[in-house]
């Protein structure tokens, strides 16, 4: 008896902004579409059994859809006003998601939606029949077949007016509320089981260890000076647990690590949920076996007492590929065909079928419903093969793996989210910021630090990262790139400080840092004054420039423009050049080593200092610190704050951190 287990993924990112408003409607569209209607579809077969993850950003999403309407979502907002009420950006942000659909499979079907789609200018009428035929593109099946408004929609065909759209968003908008529950009647029913994901959909194993990336694949470049974040990991698991349990009302028995992504550690914080099951891909198996073979791909695994699915990648991407271009009835015949084959030659299989939940069917025609009619029709039929959820599978018993080779369901290693320089850049930016935040913590209430472990969590996510970089493509790169970051800015303004200014550069296509900075050459010893004494007394220190770096930069900046920084045998120095008569006023720096416990903190009315710390503001800002005070450290990492007026209105460097070497001592710029 072959057992077939489908699992199917449903997951947005979150895309709400810092005013809590969704940026991008792919949660509704999908919810219209998709959400209902792969649940619906295998409840017209009462006796087969599949399984599905719905993660926490989804979750929270669609709530919110419930609670707000159009207002929570801004293309929403913008679609549900006239055409003639929009700012131009506006009008070409609706029309750009507008024309945002599948052409062949969405677009080609409503002749109309054809005929405006192919015009280059539209006049307010057309531009609202457009608005309505690309919603009505996105109505699933269910709705088309059974919600009388939808229906008589899709029959008028043309010549939608202001009514009619008003008509469809009031119906899909009372429609969203029955997504989730109907998810928890075929729970009750046992003819599924559900499973989430970490809270915010992150690649678990590199919060814990960024190192797993290298052990995954030793050629992967990981971020510069990673930081554990364990108890973010911890964190992502454990509320998405709390949520689980307050919309089905019981705790959830199994996981979707995000992307499939493993190493022993997660497992073991899956298992301290009480978590009993959780899937990856069949390369992970391989991997931790130290063995390739078919054979092994179709008995039960599990590690440390959890079973473990390992998802068959061939018959999976079937589905999430190749089948879009078949005719559904020979394709639902290949596909049974293989399960039988499966089936004869190594009798009791357990076969794992898990993917995306939403996002091929809208390459197939009809969004895939003649494909799993045809499917559904076929395995009912079959006395060979049965259908069971992953609760189901997870009871029998299982041989016990050795090991769990860390890495994801993309070539068993985590390069789609890390080793590209964008990737990287953009892990960089939340260890810079986590180690502000760190910095700051003491002096923060309750309310502030819940809400910055909320971005936290939420810029962990893995959608951002699988944007980054060459290896995929979207339309829309700015947007979550924009999303992204703004998370990083939310954090540094609930602690009252000026985020750095790389958080307003795109990671996308950032300029090259090298062009506008350059390393120490020679040691220096200028003299602290606050004056440039001397042509020769910072030759050949470091320079960042980050006036030049961030001048094209929306914000407004802090009065230091330039940096310098060196050393000689006895003290580190640095020089900061810019509107010195801010800093006189009511200026205090405060300069964060990590490799120190407490900040050092300078005002500048009380320069300057001696002894240890030498400290001068004139026309520029001289600071030595004695490398007593670093006494035993090989290398530190330096942070300037400027505060102004109580305030801290500008971070330094704008980039990372400034890592000064202590035992440089500049040979290679020696020249003989």
């Amino acid at each position: 008896m072959v057992d077939l287990s489908f699992f199917w993924h449903m997951h947005q990112p979150d895309y709400r902004n810092g005013e809590g408003v969704m940026r991008m409607p792919w949660v509704f569209l999908h919810a219209i579409k998709d959400y209902y209607d792969m649940p619906w579809i295998l409840s017209r077969f009462p006796r087969l059994k599949a399984s599905f993850n719905v993660t926490p950003p989804l979750i929270e999403q669609l709530l919110l859809y419930e609670k707000e309407g159009v207002e929570s979502d801004h293309f929403l907002s913008l679609w549900a006003k006239s055409p003639q009420s929009l700012s131009s950006d506006e009008y070409e942000w609706v029309l750009k998601i507008c024309r945002s659909s599948q052409f062949e499979t969405m677009v080609k079907p409503l002749p109309r939606y054809a005929e405006l789609y192919e015009k280059k200018r539209l006049n307010a009428d057309e531009y609202v029949e457009f608005e309505v035929l690309f919603m009505l593109a996105w109505c699933g099946n269910y709705l088309r077949k059974d919600n009388e408004h939808i229906a008589t929609l899709l029959k008028k065909g043309r010549g939608y007016d202001a009514r009619d759209k008003a008509l469809l968003i009031e119906t899909l908008l009372s429609f969203i509320p029955k997504i989730l529950p109907f998810y928890g009647e075929l729970l009750k029913k046992g003819q599924v089981s559900l499973a989430t994901t970490p809270l915010n959909h992150p690649i678990l194993p590199l919060l814990l260890d960024m190192n797993n990336a290298k052990i995954a694949n030793p050629k992967t470049a990981i971020p510069s000076d990673p930081l554990s974040l364990e108890g973010d990991a911890k964190a992502q698991v454990e509320r998405a647990v709390v949520l689980y349990k307050e919309l089905f009302g019981l705790s959830p028995t199994g996981f979707w690590p995000a992307e499939g992504a493993v190493d022993e550690k997660s497992v073991a914080i899956y298992k301290s949920h009480g978590i009993r099951w959780i899937a990856t891909d069949e390369a992970i198996l391989f991997r931790s076996l130290g063995c390739d073979t078919r054979e092994a791909l179709y008995r039960r695994y599990g590690y440390d007492n959890l079973f473990i699915a390992f998802r068959d990648h061939f018959l999976s991407d079937l589905i999430g590929f190749t089948y879009r271009f078949w005719d559904a009835e020979k394709a639902a015949e290949d596909f049974v065909s293989h399960l039988h084959t499966i089936g004869e030659r190594y009798g009791d299989a357990a076969i794992s079928v898990i993917l995306d939940g939403e996002n091929a069917w809208e390459f197939y025609r009809n969004n895939g419903y003649d494909f799993f009619d045809a499917l559904y029709t076929k395995l009912d039929d079959t006395q060979w093969c049965r259908t069971v959820t992953m609760d189901e599978t997870a009871e029998k018993g299982f041989e016990t793996l050795p090991k769990i080779h860390p890495g994801s369901w993309i070539y068993s290693t985590f390069d789609t989210w890390v080793g590209h320089p964008q990737k990287n850049t953009a892990w960089e930016r939340i260890y810079q910021t986590k180690r502000d935040y760190l910095r700051h913590e003491g002096r923060l209430d309750e309310r502030q630090k819940a809400a910055i472990t909320d971005h936290f969590l939420a810029a962990e996510c893995s959608d951002w990262f699988w944007w980054y970089g060459d290896d995929h493509f979207t339309d829309y790169a700015d947007e979550f790139d924009r999303l992204f970051r703004n998370h990083l800015i939310e954090i540094y303004r609930l602690m009252d400080v000026a985020p750095p200014a790389n958080l307003f550069q795109p990671i996308a296509g950032e300029r090259d840092l090298h062009a506008l900075m350059s390393e120490p050459k020679f040691p220096i010893h200028p003299t602290i004054d606050g004056r440039i004494s001397s042509f020769f007394e910072w030759l050949g220190s470091g320079m960042m420039d980050e006036g030049r770096l961030f001048s094209t930069m929306d914000k407004v900046r802090g009065p230091i423009e330039t940096i310098y920084w060196g050393e000689n045998g006895g003290a580190v120095y640095l020089r900061l050049d810019g509107d010195m008569e801010k800093l006189k006023r009511s200026g205090v720096l405060h300069i964060y080593i990590d490799e120190l416990d407490t900040p050092i903190d300078l005002a500048a009315a009380d320069a300057p200092l001696h002894g240890d710390i030498s400290f001068a503001v004139g026309d520029i800002v001289e600071i030595a610190l004695s490398k007593r005070i670093f006494r035993g450290m090989n290398k530190i990492h330096l942070r300037i704050e400027v505060e102004l007026d109580g305030q801290v209105v500008q971070t330094l460097p704008g980039v990372s951190e400034l890592g000064i070497d202590l035992q440089d001592d500049f040979s290679e710029n020696w020249f003989v």
